[in-house]
């Protein structure tokens, strides 16, 4: 795993997963909640977002002249990896047409025959990936590849999102089970015992290697 995709678990785990019962949009009930917006919309998640992304779409050899995908969850890494690589245009795709003006669904980048990518946040049910994948190709896009940041491999959300997609594969950068993982990693590392480095055993005067529940060496902490 590269540094920068290591270091955007890291912020995805810290800043936008979260354990408890949580009711998702797409009905359902979780034990644990990923909002990553929070990683997505942060300075340095936006920068590493945009990284993570690119490097992926390069190694695949897609070269899409555009990224896009429904509003909103897919906004900030659009930005992202259009920002990140100065090349790749940008473009949002409606929930519905609005209904002044043109009327359009697709905003920004709108070249008929572009090869794109789209994007999305998280994927669970693959609905909103899914109609993003229906705009673009109606409108004349050419799709050369499906992302998403998290995949939480659940509610057929794969299967759904690989048959509106092919032939054009469908790739996750990480899975909501590797989000968990580190997540509970570093719960784990923050909770560790914590005691005076000068702290000696109660019982023989050795140094102490834990405080709990007194002050104890090696040989004597059990």
């Amino acid at each position: 795993m590269s540094s920068a995709r290591q270091e955007l678990l890291r912020l995805l785990a810290t800043k936008s997963f979260r354990l408890g019962e949580f009711k998702l949009s797409s009905g359902g009930t979780s034990d644990y909640y990923i909002d990553c917006r929070t990683t997505t919309l942060d300075a340095r998640g936006s920068q590493l977002t945009g990284q993570v992304f690119l490097e992926e779409i390069r190694q695949r050899g897609w070269r899409p002249q555009a990224i896009g995908g429904l509003t909103m969850g897919a906004d900030p890494v659009v930005v992202a990896v259009a920002v990140t690589s100065g090349d790749i245009h940008g473009f949002l795709v409606r929930k519905a047409e609005k209904q002044h003006g043109t009327g359009q669904r697709i905003e920004g980048f709108r070249e008929k025959g572009a090869r794109v990518v789209i994007v999305d946040d998280v994927c669970t049910t693959g609905a909103s990936t899914v109609q993003a994948i229906e705009v673009a190709r109606e409108f004349g896009f050419e799709i050369a590849g499906v992302m998403c940041l998290v995949e939480r491999e659940e509610a057929k959300g794969r299967p759904n999102v690989e048959k509106a997609a092919a032939p054009a594969p469908f790739v996750s950068i990480f899975t909501a089970a590797d989000v968990r993982s580190e997540h509970l990693q570093q719960k784990d590392e923050t909770s560790l015992p914590i005691f005076a480095v000068a702290a000696s055993c109660e019982m023989c005067g050795r140094p102490a290697v834990t405080n709990t529940p007194r002050n104890r060496c090696e040989v004597h902490r059990t």
